[in-house]
């Protein structure tokens, strides 16, 4: 079969999926999970049987392309801005059950203009955690709840956050950033409760920190996406080890310049160029070979990954298998995902929808 290709091992996909569903369920936390990190209808199809509520989306497009899929309920956790895409979402809410992140009043004030107080729309505020992206900080959470509540149109559902900052933290600051995110988001609801706000849903996400979050009396909701691939990103980390991953790139060497330099034909527009995109690189090169630690993915071109080692490198025409540092990237980048040991191909449903 031609490569480069992604290859998704199904039996350990489905381990890492029920996994995570038996975690939230023994915690009694709802798992929405983030279908950004792998876009597929099948996928999602198999978190939902595992017992997911709903899932989360990072953006409209995904939003669509996964209700074209059969999803049902679907939680938007990014601000949406301009008229466009807001019809569009006053669409979607027609056929589907939305929620959707704000982080600002006006913001609110203007989605609030395309809906009817006699079928709000659910929202859920988005608090900043420490990650410093979108939000608001903690301290400013009731002054916002209690203005959104003076919009007819809107229904206050909740408050969530991403703890992303785990991503460049050393691994063993990564329990300390989950346990303090859940923390600080239970705190909050608590604090809005005894001003008169009962909020329904109190989330938290992120694969490194969702185990530690269900640690924290109070969150009712997780939404993890990565762990149904993990990566060599969540393996830096210390999450899990490299046996858990489900995703890898099949590549060929295509080119041996060297005893010690070769290069395969799996270059940035497969493997993406992600080497830890929240701060600190935990990881080394651009992929992990699986049963070759001692060659480096040392550099990418569009369509050339150089691979170096100070042993003799593998010969033109050898396939590797390589573990991507950021899988949802990678998928972003594919058609299809190809079943190991099957000639079965799964369609990257969401594939680019970045809109």
């Amino acid at each position: 079969m031609s490569t480069p290709r992604l290859v998704l091992d199904k039996e350990q996909l489905e381990k890492n999926i029920c996994a995570m569903q038996a975690a939230a369920d023994l915690a009694q936390v709802k798992l929405r999970p983030h279908i950004k990190a792998h876009k597929c209808g099948q996928i999602m199809h198999r978190q939902l049987a595992a017992g997911a509520i709903g899932i989360t989306v990072a953006k409209l497009g995904e939003a669509t392309a996964m209700a074209d899929c059969g999803a049902t309920d679907i939680f938007i956790a990014y601000p949406l801005i301009g008229q466009d895409k807001l019809t569009r979402l006053a669409n979607l809410a027609k056929r589907v059950k939305v929620s959707v992140a704000v982080d600002d009043y006006f913001a609110a004030r203007h989605m609030a203009e395309h809906f009817d107080p006699a079928r709000p729309l659910d929202v859920l505020i988005e608090v900043d955690t420490g990650l410093k992206r979108c939000g608001v900080p903690p301290q400013a959470v009731y002054d916002l709840a209690r203005a959104l509540r003076e919009l007819p149109s809107l229904c206050l559902k909740g408050i969530f956050t991403h703890a992303g900052h785990a991503y460049g933290a050393s691994p063993d600051r990564v329990e300390a950033i989950g346990l303090e995110e859940a923390q600080v988001m239970a705190d909050l609801a608590r604090d809005l409760k005894r001003h008169g706000i009962v909020l329904e849903v109190v989330s938290t996400g992120s694969t490194p920190t969702a185990r530690h979050n269900l640690k924290i009396p109070g969150i009712t909701e997780i939404r993890p996406g990565n762990y149904v691939f993990y990566d060599a990103i969540q393996v830096g980390l210390g999450v899990v080890p490299l046996s858990a991953c489900a995703l890898s790139v099949q590549a060929t060497v295509v080119s041996r310049p060297t005893d010690h330099r070769c290069v395969i034909d799996a270059g940035s527009k497969v493997l993406g160029l992600d080497k830890g995109a929240h701060g600190m690189s935990i990881v080394t090169g651009f992929g992990t070979i699986l049963e070759h630690p001692e060659l480096t993915i040392e550099r990418l071109s569009e369509e050339h990954g150089v691979v170096v080692s100070a042993q003799a490198v593998p010969a033109i025409g050898t396939e590797l298998k390589v573990i991507p540092n950021h899988a949802c990237v990678a998928v972003n980048l594919a058609d299809n995902l190809h079943l190991a040991e099957s000639d079965e191909v799964w369609p990257v449903t969401a594939r680019g929808r970045v809109d």
